[in-house]
């Protein structure tokens, strides 16, 4: 890839020619506005910016073989069939955490909370993208009889959602709790 060389005052640094197009496109957007180029200019600079997004943005080819597309689990449809989906998972993992996006991407700022409290205690703990999974959303709701996400399960019994783990881990009860389980060794 061509790079293009641009200073600044902290020397020089290479940008990618997106970049660069993507500067043209703004500036001839707001040279346009302010009545100084023909309008013909922003516009090209606007479809060159255009271009070179699409190319960014188009990671997923309709041509790839299947072997490489994201596979996800079949969710049962049925009430029953879901609640004894979440027990089975419950069951299985010492510690269960239900939450929108992942540890790696939580996707909302309770999910982000509980996430930094668990690798605060230093702790391994499975996951369930709830968004991926509207049913799981709605059955884990019922199957803990708790009405927001994210929720916590230690050894098959649930902990509690963003506020109680913030509380937990502050008095030091979280830690206790964990230490009891086994997944926390003393200090």
């Amino acid at each position: 890839m061509q790079a293009v060389r641009a200073f600044s005052r902290s020397g020089s640094q290479l940008r990618r020619p997106c970049l660069t197009a993507a500067r043209s496109a703004v500036a001839a957007t707001r040279a346009f506005s302010t009545a100084r180029i023909r309008p013909a200019v922003a516009v090209a600079a606007q479809h060159q910016w255009r271009q070179a997004r699409s190319f960014a943005a188009s990671s997923q080819d309709k041509d790839s073989d299947d072997d490489f597309k994201p596979k996800r689990k079949e969710v049962p449809e049925g009430d029953a069939e879901i609640h004894d989906m979440i027990a089975q998972q419950v069951r299985d993992n010492k510690l269960m955490v239900y939450m929108k996006g992942t540890p790696s991407a939580p996707a909302c700022g309770f999910s982000m909370q509980v996430v930094r409290i668990l690798h605060a205690q230093g702790v391994d703990f499975s996951s369930i993208n709830i968004l991926d999974y509207p049913a799981i959303r709605e059955g884990v709701k019922k199957f803990s009889d708790w009405p927001t996400i994210p929720q916590v399960y230690l050894n098959g019994e649930f902990v509690g959602g963003c506020d109680i783990m913030t509380q937990m881990h502050k008095s030091g009860e979280l830690e206790t709790m964990l230490k009891e389980a086994g997944l926390v060794q003393g200090k």
